[in-house]
């Protein structure tokens, strides 16, 4: 079963901030990352899994309730 970003920091038991440090990008950009605005590049990706302890595979990037055939809107009616 994979998990949201936002579920494996929380198991994790890390902040958005942490993470950020952690991953070397802003606070702002793992917020974006967690709801779906954005998603990371693939160095990011592979840095956040290997954080989690997981393999970017194990790790959905997208939030749970964001279909997987969009990125964009995910909280939109479109």
């Amino acid at each position: 079963m994979k998990l949201t970003l936002k579920a494996a920091r929380v198991n994790a038991g890390l902040t958005q901030e942490e993470v950020a440090k952690k991953v070397k990008k802003s606070k702002n950009t793992i917020v974006n990352y967690e709801n779906g605005k954005s998603v990371p590049d693939i160095e990011t990706g592979k840095a956040l899994a290997s954080l989690f302890g997981l393999s970017v595979d194990d790790l959905n990037f997208l939030p749970k309730d964001c279909a997987l055939s969009t990125i964009k809107g995910c909280d939109e009616d479109e």
